[in-house]
């Protein structure tokens, strides 16, 4: 029988009402003895890391989480770390780059109602990653929730209040569960026993800038003094405002030409980004300090350049990590 380690972070799924509105207040050994026949499934041992929100979690926390995989590494089969919602993705994004090539399952897991609620979807949830976490064909980073298995850096939040909550975004579904049967949808190699490599470093100042009509070009400069980076979400497949004064070409040349790392995506969920369609995007795409994204998601984005700058400074290796496909986080030739 596999040895799994259940790591509890808070979220909905240990949540309870009270006053001032829902918070975190089982503990995952609470959780655990509500979930019935996932001890049958496997040796489970549980362990309390935290007990938030998961709209307060950090890059510190990501690194708390990663800590306690690795330190846990050898001793167990696979891991199913109980999360919230919604920055699931983003904390699925990180260990993706935080725990690379893991031939043992890193699977993330919530739900949309807490584990009390009479018509609560926390059960299913976690009896289907421990599931996923048992079989032999699982590895790396992923999110299982509602019947389906999700790249690590592939998962987007889509739904505030169905249990259908994640979507996998520009790149096939890794299973889908139905009772005890795993079905796959995706069968790549897996991992070599030997091929684990860990990061314990990150760069949190980078910052998400949404496109909209009017938004001014200087926010760049108002930006340059807390932020290394910037994510720059345009509108369609890759157009950003092309103002008489030139106002944004001189502000991304700009910031690019200061030794600061820009990455452009599109604000659009689906399909990804393409700099070299429109006039209004072109220019951009044939400078080499300009990021491009493709098909990544942004919560992807902002974990890989975060962990990417918590390795480098230097602008060719900084080049060189980013087109690196990390557990499926982007297509190749995207």
């Amino acid at each position: 029988m596999k040895k799994i380690l259940m790591i509890a972070t808070g979220g909905t799924i240990a949540s309870m009402g009270g006053e001032h509105g829902l918070a975190p207040a089982m503990t995952g050994e609470e959780l655990a003895a509500n979930v019935p026949g996932i001890r049958d499934k496997c040796e489970l041992t549980v362990l309390q890391l935290m007990n938030i929100d998961s709209t307060n979690m950090r890059p510190r926390d990501w690194l708390k989480i990663r800590d306690a995989v690795i330190g846990h590494y050898k001793e167990y089969d696979g891991f199913v770390i109980l999360h919230g919602t919604d920055t699931m993705a983003y904390t699925a994004a990180a260990l993706s780059y935080l725990i690379q090539d893991s031939r043992k399952p890193i699977v993330l897991t919530g739900s949309q109602k807490p584990m009390g609620n009479p018509y609560t979807d926390a059960k299913l949830n976690i009896y289907q990653s421990i599931l996923y976490a048992t079989d032999d064909r699982s590895c790396d980073v992923s999110i299982v929730f509602n019947g389906k298995a999700v790249a690590g850096t592939r998962g987007r939040k889509q739904r505030t209040r169905s249990f259908d909550a994640f979507e996998s975004m520009n790149f096939p579904l890794l299973a889908v569960i139905h009772d005890d049967r795993i079905i796959r949808h995706y069968n790549g190699p897996l991992p070599e026993g030997d091929a684990l490599h860990t990061y314990n470093t990150l760069n949190d100042r980078v910052f998400v800038l949404k496109l909209t009509p009017e938004v001014k070009a200087d926010i760049f400069e108002l930006l340059s003094g807390h932020y290394d980076a910037i994510i720059l979400e345009t509108f369609g497949i890759g157009g950003i405002p092309e103002y008489e004064d030139a106002s944004f070409e001189n502000a991304i040349f700009g910031w690019v030409d200061a030794g600061k790392t820009i990455a452009v995506t599109t604000q659009v969920p689906e399909e990804g980004c393409d700099l070299e369609v429109y006039k209004v995007g072109k220019k951009y795409s044939e400078h080499p300090g300009i990021l491009k994204a493709g098909d990544m998601t942004t919560e992807a984005l902002v974990a890989k350049i975060m962990w990417i700058l918590g390795q480098t400074d230097k602008a060719e290796e900084i080049r060189t990590l980013f087109y690196k496909t990390i557990n499926h986080d982007r297509s190749i030739g995207s």
